[in-house]
């Protein structure tokens, strides 16, 4: 890979695309690391649930689960390089000389991140009460990997939540009103308040398999 090339995540080892997270570029930046860490959060699902031997009134609810799950991890990945991209707009945009073209630019960049930001999220909405139906009937053997995905996920969605809202507020710097940005992205909007209550309901679910994936907290 050269310099010229952007580091994407199909084509790139681990090693070189976190080489190019490490760089002061932005792209990839932490957007992208949300993708990321949603793909590893849907891995270690579809990995938790190949290793689930079902009942038998158990069977397509854990067929299903392997196989969102075995998708998510890679349309997350292209969602990952979709927002690196939107993050390369969102620094190319603030680096344009003060005028209205910047304030244009500015305006478009931070709304596609937004969405971008937003997607990932959702996604990973999506994905939290698979994870939670296997933290409860998925192999008990695995019970560790299973709160590792729920890390994951939660950065997944932790990560969405704050850059939806941040980008949200760069429209600001363009000279628009918070008030109005709400009124002309309300989708956007109430995705971040869709975040934070996910978030609410992983440390949920998390905690209720605490007991069971660290045992000697309790000696």
């Amino acid at each position: 890979m050269t310099n010229s090339q952007p580091a994407t995540t199909q084509q790139s080892t681990v090693e070189d695309w976190t080489k190019a997270l490490a760089e002061s570029s932005g792209s990839p930046g932490g957007g992208a690391g949300t993708g990321v860490m949603l793909s590893i959060a849907a891995a270690l699902t579809s990995m938790v649930a190949g290793y689930t031997e079902p009942g038998e009134h158990q069977r397509d609810e854990l067929s299903g689960i392997h196989a969102r799950a075995h998708e998510l991890r890679n349309n997350a990945l292209r969602l990952a390089d979709e927002d690196a991209a939107a993050s390369n707009a969102f620094g190319a945009a603030f680096r344009l000389n003060p005028g209205p073209e910047r304030d244009e630019a500015i305006h478009q960049a931070s709304v596609e991140a937004a969405k971008a930001s937003a997607v990932l999220g959702e996604r990973a909405i999506d994905a939290i009460e698979d994870l939670g139906w296997l933290a409860s009937h998925g192999n008990p053997a695995l019970i560790a990997d299973v709160v590792v995905g729920f890390g994951a996920l939660r950065a997944a969605i932790a990560g969405a939540r704050t850059n939806v809202s941040f980008d949200l507020a760069s429209l600001t710097s363009a000279g628009t009103p918070l008030e109005e940005v709400r009124e002309q992205h309300p989708e956007l909007w109430t995705t971040v308040s869709r975040l934070s209550d996910a978030l609410e309901r992983i440390d949920q679910l998390t905690a209720g398999v605490d007991k069971k994936a660290a045992p000697t907290e309790a000696l």
